[in-house]
């Protein structure tokens, strides 16, 4: 006769009411908000929210240049999606690619100086738009305390603030 240990069920820890308006609240406006930033971005400068964000992560680098598996990474994106992405970039002359002089395995992406321009131009009605629906409508004290809850949530989600 084997032994037979009875798993016990454990409940699952359900969230309470209040819990469950918050997170239901913070699913709205994200989506909400990756909405409207994309539509004035697409409205004003014809860049979606992802080609953007590319543009805008190569600007923040060192000679405007990323690997794309890193690229990938920081827009949350596949890489095989990035790759389409960064193909229809550079047919509009605002990206390239090249072999990574370190690691030819790899692949860079580069911004142009066409592509540097374009995201001069759209990010101050992009700007002003997160100012608008983000801090705007906050006191001090709230954008001080959503900063500090945000930053305790990324390191969970594999980022770091």
């Amino acid at each position: 006769m084997g032994s037979e240990v009875a798993e016990e069920a454990v409940e699952p820890r359900w969230l309470l009411p209040a819990e469950l308006e918050t997170w239901q609240t913070l699913q709205l406006m994200m989506a909400l908000l990756t909405g409207a930033l994309g539509e004035q971005l697409q409205r004003d400068s014809n860049l979606s929210f992802l080609e953007y964000y590319v543009l805008a992560g190569l600007s923040d680098q060192p000679d405007h240049t990323m690997r794309l598996s890193r690229l990938a990474i920081l827009t949350n994106s596949e890489l095989s999606r990035l790759s389409h992405l960064i193909r229809r970039l550079e047919n509009r002359g605002l990206v390239r690619r090249e072999p990574d002089a370190a690691d030819g395995r790899f692949t860079n992406a580069i911004l142009t100086t066409d592509g540097y321009a374009e995201l001069v131009k759209a990010a101050p009605g992009h700007v002003e738009l997160v100012r608008q629906l983000v801090f705007d409508p906050l006191t001090e004290t709230d954008r001080r305390a959503l900063h500090k809850a945000l930053s305790k949530l990324l390191p969970g989600l594999g980022g770091a603030c």
